[in-house]
């Protein structure tokens, strides 16, 4: 792939859709929080293991108080854990990072030119950042039940489960539950499977957002997708899901 820039890029907050009002993103940022030497007397290098995952969000946004834009939803200051999807561009694929944090400060900065901004930092609590996929392009709307296109995460199955992150930004009917789901060859002999532990809390209002995990030792095949289905009707879902598969063993 080209080297890209950041232009069209986007960031959910929560189930609200703020990219219109930020106006950069500081670090996005994660990994481990720091090493614990281990080295015994015996060695002649240092030995070291890794201590807790971490992650941070920090961006600056613009003063816009307009309902649902970012004063409105930042200055709440919520003590909740908040879930942040940054998507590097919005196209089906694009890599996306995800967190589940607490925002710590709404820190407004006049400048002497008139100028004002929102510095805003989320710090991890529970998992650290996770790097995935897009597996909507940016927001997708759907007004009944959908099958939607697929992504291929280029290699075979992986042996250590997915997190998955959904933000609802509007849904208008009774209820639509949205899941993965997964095929090795993209449905052309393996028939398109739902991914057990892959399927969101059902949705009867937005904005909304979760995150969910299958079992640490589940296989998730090549290719994923997210479909929609309903059982009292919906006229308009539109939502964002950004999923990653674990490489190797991942505990939280």
């Amino acid at each position: 792939m080209a080297k890209q820039s950041g232009l069209g890029d986007r960031l959910w907050v929560s189930g609200y859709n703020l990219s219109g009002d930020i106006g950069s993103l500081g670090r996005i940022g994660g990994g481990l929080a720091g090493t614990q030497d281990v080295t015994g007397i015996d060695k002649s290098a240092f030995e070291r293991v890794g201590l807790a995952r971490d992650g941070s969000f920090e961006y600056v946004a613009f003063w816009n108080t307009a309902l649902d834009r970012a004063h409105d939803r930042l200055s709440l200051l919520p003590t909740t854990d908040q879930i942040l999807t940054y998507g590097r561009g919005a196209a089906l694929g694009s890599p996306a990072a995800s967190l589940v944090g607490k925002q710590i400060d709404y820190n407004p900065t006049r400048g002497n030119d008139g100028s004002l901004t929102l510095a805003v930092q989320t710090l991890a609590n529970g998992y650290g950042i996770d790097w995935g996929r897009q597996l909507t392009a940016g927001e997708r709307t759907d007004t009944g039940a959908t099958n939607g296109s697929s992504v291929d995460f280029g290699t075979g199955s992986t042996l250590f489960g997915l997190q998955a992150f959904l933000h609802v930004t509007a849904f208008t009917g009774t209820d639509a539950t949205i899941k993965l789901q997964q095929s090795s060859d993209n449905g052309a002999g393996d028939a398109w499977a739902d991914v057990v532990g892959g399927a969101f809390t059902q949705v009867t209002a937005g904005p909304t957002s979760e995150r969910i995990q299958t079992a640490r030792n589940q296989t998730v095949e090549r290719y994923l997708r997210v479909v929609t289905t309903t059982t009292g009707g919906f006229s308009s879902l539109t939502f964002v899901v950004a999923a990653s598969r674990n490489d190797t063993e991942v505990l939280f």
